[in-house]
Order: C-alpha cells, then structure tokens, then sequence
C-alpha cells in the first residue's frame, strides 16, 4: 500500500516524464523499464539534455517523478544510482521538488555556491551513487525493453 501511495505522490510529475519519455521513443529513443521506473534514452530529449539546462549544463540523465530520461542507454546505467536518489526525492516530496529543487539551488548560490553542485538534493544523490551498491530487491528482474 505504501509503495501505491509513493507513485501517487510523485505521478503529477511522472506523467510528464512520460510525456517525454514518449517523445523519446518516437524520435527514435528507447524505452526500459528497471525496478519500476520507466527510462527513456536516446531520441529529442538526448539532445536536448547535451545541449544545456539552466544551472546544470549539460547532463547525462534527468529525472521526473518515476521516470528517467538519459542520453544514451549507457549514460543510463552510468547514472542509475544517482537517478534513484532522486525518485525517492520525488516520492518524499512529490510535486513539491519542482520547486524544492531550484530553490535549493538559489540558496547554494547566495551562500556563495554553485547552483548545481552544491545543491542540497543534486549532493544527496551524489552521496548515494557513491555509497556501495546494495543487493538487487527481491522480485526485482532489472531491465526489461519497452516497445523495441
């Protein structure tokens, strides 16, 4: 019940990351989905993502909600860690970590920070791709293709 009312939570913003999952697949992306979370590499987004966003640059892979959209299917692994700490920043804050997010970043950089870097949820998730890899949960059977 638990993990229903966590996808409930954060489903405002998985919607949109499905949206542009979607729009990765029909411009020529991949679709996955691994321990319940639906990754979208390649496509559009990839190129959007190489290019820039506001504080970060470019970026290997970005989440929203239950949903991550990744440069390449390798990016995606690359980044897999990092990306679940922010789906379980998503299911803590759900649709409040649209503005957690940023406003996490201004404080980093009034404090003389960097806006990405120093962001409390972006350090957060550093601190847990670098924590040693835990057991894969039961019942979990890692990736399965999506629609390829």
């Amino acid at each position: 019940m638990l993990r229903v009312l966590l996808y409930l939570w954060a489903f405002p913003v998985t919607l949109l990351g499905m949206l542009v999952a979607f729009i990765a697949r029909g411009s020529g992306g991949a679709l996955l989905r691994v321990d319940g979370v639906l990754e979208a590499a390649g496509g559009w987004p990839a190129w959007v993502l190489r290019r820039s966003l506001p504080f970060s640059g470019a970026v290997a892979a970005i989440t929203l909600g239950h949903v991550v959209v990744g440069v390449s299917l390798d990016a995606l692994t690359a980044t897999r860690a990092h990306e679940r700490a922010h789906v379980r920043q998503f299911e803590r804050w759900g649709v409040l970590l649209l503005l957690l997010y940023p406003l996490a970043g201004l404080l980093a950089w009034v404090r003389g920070g960097d806006p990405y870097c120093d962001n409390l949820f972006e350090r957060e998730a550093r601190a847990a791709a670098a924590a040693p890899e835990k057991a894969v949960r039961p019942g979990s059977a890692g990736p399965h293709s999506i629609g390829r």
